[in-house]
């Protein structure tokens, strides 16, 4: 793809993403659930937090790409190193697992992770802009250039320690409130919630592993952007 062409894309997908951000952090108060948006407010829920990381990767993919177009080369090249590591480790899992494991769950049980109540709230077009569309744009950055990914341990370093940043954070969340951040996790007893964060932990490595297949099968070994 033609580095105008990515630029316009990349720039797009950053509007986007900023957009939902937004919308999503701006619902009423009077209109929010007594039982959601409570401490912590919508920054304790992985899929809003996504949508900050999503826009900050297209961010920073969008200046790369101008600075490719201008001939800045040096920086672009610093750039690129750093779009492709928060792309690899975080960006492409996160959304995988926050689109797959939402309608998961939400086919099983909707009221464990989307209460009814949020439907007057947070409208049709924005609950699939969170939890569907944030996978086919992963899947189309994939297709649109590749992604040099960090050697694996330190991948998977990366990737571990937010996600024991994440889990941290909701069971400070709970112990402040004594609510959980999802009505699911009231259903596990302390060594049941351990074994499904362990068990998360591992779905969103498979993505990880996941996303750098699709990329070495699409893209071989040695075609980077350079």
């Amino acid at each position: 793809m033609e580095i105008s062409t990515l630029a316009t894309y990349h720039c797009l997908a950053f509007v986007w993403y900023f957009f939902v951000a937004y919308s999503i952090t701006h619902v009423k108060t009077e209109e929010r659930p007594s039982e959601v948006f409570l401490y912590g407010g919508q920054w304790k829920y992985l899929t809003v937090l996504n949508l900050v990381l999503q826009a900050v990767f297209y961010g920073v993919s969008f200046l790369a790409d101008v600075l490719r177009l201008i001939k800045k080369l040096r920086c672009a090249k610093r750039v690129i190193s750093s779009r492709d590591l928060l792309f690899s480790v975080l960006a492409f899992p996160v959304s995988t697992f926050v689109c797959i494991s939402f309608w998961t769950l939400y086919t099983y049980n909707r009221e464990l992770v989307y209460p009814k109540s949020l439907d007057g709230v947070i409208p049709l077009w924005l609950n699939h802009a969170m939890h569907t569309a944030v996978l086919p744009f992963a899947l189309l950055e994939i297709l649109a250039l590749p992604h040099r990914y960090p050697a694996k341990k330190k991948g998977l370093i990366l990737l571990g320690f937010v996600a024991f940043l994440y889990i941290s954070w909701v069971l400070w969340i709970y112990s402040v409130t004594g609510e959980w951040v999802y009505p699911l996790f009231a259903l596990f007893s302390p060594p049941g919630l351990a074994a499904f964060f362990a068990g998360s932990l591992a779905v969103i490595i498979s993505f990880y592993n996941f996303g750098e297949f699709l990329n070495r099968m699409i893209w071989g070994q040695s075609k980077f952007c350079s």
